[in-house]
């Protein structure tokens, strides 16, 4: 448990990091293609941008000297390099460029493909190496029937090589549909084309086209996409993870280009799905709600969470928002007065494995399945968080108050802990703004009496409450000059003490 709060200060120096490494050639002809450095200048020049930033996740980070040389030399522009991302790598971080007073941003390596609103952007993602053959064996192996309803999804990392593939297995497989990365221009980022499949693979216009964390593809009219397989390309990780929640009535194959493997997915989704379950009952019984800020960049980011704090609000629960950064352990655990943290992310950053922490942390999904009694548990599960907005596909508007609401609608028995919990502030308390303005309302004849400002008695109940200032009780001094030095040896504390710390030579 102290390991959790505190550590050993030599085990800071003495430990070694381990980061992943992509392999590249020291070679100008490699570096330029893998970076993509010419079709970035062409970006660069075509707007006349004089700052750019170009952001690298750890990975590629010994490459960044070199490839900001280049751009530097073809287009006389100035270029700043963000390493140490606020948040995730794979989301375009505007904070830490908008502090250089960029122009535009460069993204390196793999994204997650969250919009983004404030400034130009483009995404260079790699030629990361990939056997085309080996995928194509590996598909065929993994579906036999040529008839088979697949839709081929991929790391954005390999995506150059895609449109080779679908040459290989299009003509075997007719049903099988190749994803097309597409953004929303209206964000004003692009890709680089020729890292894409061309537009023009795109089905038949009868054909219903689904677009989802910058993926574009098309199912059959008639047919929904729990009908089709998916098939993806790429290591196992977040982005995999995202999938397979999304989809999860869906079968999913997977092919490693590192390994040259493919393999069946035996993730059990169903044990996750109650995995996060168990998480909403948790948000259920909380009475204070921690509002974690996982990102600057993603579109909308303020407008959810105003909506989390609404719905907070009117299910009857306090809400604080905390912005600190990358999320770990020892962070989280200053805040105990805290029931449940929902965190605003990205969608691949939203998934949070919990576990570790002292206090569960869900997503605005399964917040609002705590909070609003209108959205069923239908196995649903969302992780992008404009989804939920007013216009989104899984927006559900939370009911008005209504004065007539009888104690059994507005209370109900936790699974958890077999207690009776209030599921909403009634009605009354709402339009009036009651239950904010005292710290103890009456709520039904079930629940006498609500303490609504549960953190200040958390406070109240704690025998360290921090710093007291003491305000007309400590005489007013003038302001004395302080020690001068290092804690080991200040300088007035004179010679003698200083040799006082080095031991005596035996003669």
């Amino acid at each position: 448990m102290t390991d959790a709060f505190s550590s050993n200060s030599e085990a800071v120096l003495q430990r070694t990091v381990n980061v992943p490494t992509v392999s590249t050639s020291s070679h100008a002809g490699n570096l330029m293609q893998l970076y993509q450095i010419t079709e970035t200048c062409h970006f660069v020049t075509s707007n006349q941008f004089k700052k750019v930033a170009l952001q690298f996740p750890d990975e590629l980070l010994p490459d960044a000297v070199r490839v900001s040389t280049e751009i530097e030399n073809e287009t006389k522009a100035k270029t700043f390099i963000l390493g140490d991302t606020s948040y995730g790598s794979c989301c375009v971080d505007e904070v830490a460029a908008e502090h250089v007073k960029a122009d535009c941003i460069v993204h390196y390596g793999p994204s997650c493909l969250s919009p983004c609103r404030r400034l130009p952007l483009l995404y260079v993602f790699g030629n990361r190496p990939i056997d085309v053959q080996q995928c194509a064996a590996a598909f065929k192996e993994l579906y036999p029937d040529c008839q088979s309803h697949v839709i081929i999804l991929y790391d954005v990392t390999y995506s150059h090589a895609i449109g080779d593939l679908r040459t290989l297995l299009c003509d075997i497989y007719p049903n099988v549909v190749v994803s097309l990365l597409k953004m929303d221009h209206s964000c004003g980022a692009e890709l680089i084309q020729e890292s894409c499949v061309d537009s023009d693979h795109l089905d038949s216009q009868d054909d219903i086209v689904i677009f989802k964390f910058g993926r574009q593809f098309s199912v059959k009219r008639g047919q929904s996409i729990d009908d089709y397989s998916m098939f993806y390309i790429g290591q196992e990780g977040l982005t995999l993870t995202n999938f397979m929640m999304t989809w999860n009535h869906c079968a999913f194959s997977s092919f490693n280009p590192e390994t040259c493997t493919g393999r069946v997915e035996s993730v059990k989704i169903n044990k996750a799905l109650m995995k996060r379950y168990y998480a909403i009952e948790r948000a259920k019984d909380a009475s204070v709600v921690g509002v974690l800020v996982g990102t600057l960049g993603v579109a909308n980011y303020l407008t959810i969470i105003e909506q989390l704090k609404d719905i907070i609000h009117k299910a009857g629960k306090k809400s604080y928002m905390f912005a600190m950064g990358k999320i770990n352990v020892p962070k989280l655990a200053n805040f105990l007065e805290i029931d449940v943290y929902v965190l605003v992310a990205c969608p691949e950053n939203s998934l949070l494995d919990s576990s570790e922490f002292y206090r569960p942390v869900v997503t605005p999904f399964e917040m609002e399945l705590a909070c609003n009694k209108q959205r069923e548990w239908t196995g649903e599960y969302v992780t992008d968080f404009r989804d939920l907005l007013p216009g989104g596909s899984s927006h559900v508007v939370f009911p008005e108050p209504n004065q007539s609401t009888t104690e059994e609608e507005t209370t109900d028995v936790s699974l958890i802990t077999g207690a009776l919990r209030a599921c909403s502030t009634t009605s009354s308390e709402i339009i009036n703004g009651t239950s904010g303005a005292s710290s103890l309302v009456p709520r039904n004849q079930t629940l006498t009496v609500a303490n609504t400002n549960t953190a200040a008695s958390f406070l109240a109940g704690r025998s360290w409450q921090g710093l007291e200032p003491k305000l007309g009780q400590t005489p007013v001094v003038k302001a004395a000059e302080g020690r001068r030095g290092i804690a080991i040896a200040y300088e007035e504390e004179g010679v003698g003490n200083k040799d006082a710390l080095t031991s005596p030579q035996k003669s």
